[in-house]
C-alpha cells in the first residue's frame, strides 16, 4: 500500500508541502485543481503547474480527489452530455499526464454534512461531529429564507457559500430524483467515461455517502455494502471501483467495514482510513485514528485491506484539531501525521504477522 496525504494546494491549504515531507512514511500526495467549477474541463497548463509544484517538493501525485460532477449529470439534465464530454476531456488530460486514480462522489446537493466543525473533547482537542437531532429540527421548506441563522434560515458547518446561494434551486432540481433515478444517472455517466478510463488505465473510485444515510430526504445511494456492490456490478469494468472511506461508512454502526472490503475485492481502488466514535443512533463524532479512541477496529480494517491484496493509495482522513493548530477542519497537519504513522504501524504489524505465520 502507498501511504498518502491530501493536500489542498497553495493558497488553499495552510499545511505546506515542505511540512508534509517531514511525515515518516509519506509516499505521495492526493490533490485536485481547486477553483475549477464542476462541469468545466480542466486546463492542462493549470494541472501541470500543480504537478510541478508537487514534484518539486519531492512527491508525486498519487491520485486526484476530486473531479467534481455537475448537477446536470446527477439529475439527467438536458445538457448532461456536454458536461460528460468535459469530464471525459479532463480524464484524458489526466491520463496523458500519468494520473491513474480519480476519487469522486455522486451525492445530491451536499457532499457531506456535519452539525459542528469544532466540538470540544475532553483531551482539549476539537473534532467534527454530527447530531441527527439538530438536523431533524431544520425544516428544508424554510431553509431558504435567510442563510444567516436567523428568521428561519439555517447555515450548517461545511455548507459552501456558492452552493447555498442556489440552495432552493438545487432542492427543486433534485426533487424528482429518487434513489433509482440517481442510480440510473450514475450508470449512464460511468458507461460514458469507461472507454477513456480503459485507454489510460484510470481507476474511478466512488466515495461513499457521508453520513451513510439520507439527509433532508435527499437520495443517498452509496451508504452500505449492497449499494457499493450494485455500483461495481451495474458497470462491470475493472476501472469502476470504490474508495473505502472508513469514516463515512463507519458513521453507520450497521456497516461491517472489513466485510465490505472483502466483498469488494478487486474493486477497492483507494482507502481513507480513519476512526469515528458512536455516541447514540444518529450521533457520532470523529476521533483520533487509534482504535480505542473511537468505535472502529482499525487493525481489522488494515488487515482486510491486506488480505484482499490491496496495493493502492491509503491516506489518513479527518483528524482532530490539536495543539491550537490553525487549519482546515479535519485536515490539520499534526493529527493526520500521527494517524499516518499509526496506520503505517498497523500495516507493518499485519505484514510481519503474516510472514511469521508462513514461517
Amino acid at each position: 500500500m502507498k501511504m498518502t496525504m491530501r493536500w489542498f494546494g497553495t493558497g488553499y491549504d495552510p499545511v505546506t508541502l515542505d511540512k508534509l515531507r517531514q511525515v515518516p512514511g509519506l509516499d505521495g500526495i492526493i490533490t485536485t485543481l481547486y477553483g475549477v467549477p464542476p462541469g468545466e474541463a480542466w486546463k492542462k497548463e493549470q494541472f501541470n503547474a500543480l504537478k510541478k509544484e508537487v514534484e518539486d517538493a519531492g512527491f508525486s501525485i498519487a491520485g486526484i480527489e476530486s473531479v467534481g460532477i455537475h448537477d446536470s449529470i446527477k439529475t439527467a439534465g438536458k445538457d448532461r452530455d456536454r458536461y460528460i464530454e468535459n469530464y471525459i476531456a479532463t480524464l484524458a488530460m489526466l491520463g496523458e499526464e500519468g494520473v491513474d486514480l480519480v476519487c469522486y462522489n455522486f451525492m445530491a446537493v451536499f457532499d457531506w454534512t456535519r452539525t459542528n466543525l469544532a466540538k470540544p473533547r475532553g483531551d482539549g482537542s476539537t473534532v467534527m461531529s454530527y447530531e441527527q437531532d439538530v438536523i431533524d429540527k431544520i425544516d428544508p421548506a424554510n431553509m431558504f429564507a435567510r442563510m444567516d441563522g436567523k428568521s428561519g434560515g439555517y447555515l450548517l458547518p461545511g455548507w459552501e457559500p456558492e452552493r447555498m446561494a442556489r440552495i432552493k434551486e438545487l432542492f427543486e432540481l433534485y426533487g424528482a430524483v429518487d434513489e433509482e433515478a440517481l442510480f440510473a444517472n450514475l450508470k449512464y455517466f460511468l458507461e460514458a467515461v469507461m472507454p477513456v478510463c480503459e485507454k489510460y488505465g484510470i481507476k474511478m473510485a466512488m466515495h461513499p455517502d457521508d453520513p451513510a444515510w439520507p439527509v433532508f430526504g435527499l437520495p443517498r445511494i452509496m451508504a452500505g455494502k449492497e449499494q457499493l456492490l450494485r455500483l461495481v456490478k451495474m458497470v462491470d469494468n475493472p476501472c469502476n471501483g470504490v474508495t473505502v472511506c472508513t469514516g463515512s461508512l463507519g458513521s453507520n454502526p450497521a456497516n461491517d467495514i472489513p466485510d465490505i472490503i472483502r466483498a469488494l475485492k478487486g474493486r477497492v481502488h483507494f482507502a481513507h482510513v480513519r476512526n469515528v466514535r458512536h455516541n447514540s443512533p444518529g450521533d457520532f463524532e470523529e476521533s483520533a485514528h487509534l482504535s480505542r479512541d473511537g468505535s472502529l477496529d482499525m487493525y481489522a480494517i488494515m488487515k482486510s485491506l491486506y488480505d484482499i491484496g490491496f496495493e493502492g493509495p491509503v491516506r489518513p482522513d479527518h483528524g482532530r484539531t490539536v495543539w491550537n493548530e490553525v487549519c482546515i477542519p479535519g485536515y490539520g497537519l499534526y493529527d493526520r501525521a500521527m494517524g499516518l504513522c499509526y496506520i503505517s504501524g498497523l500495516l507493518e504489524a499485519v505484514q510481519n504477522t503474516e510472514i511469521h505465520f508462513q514461517e
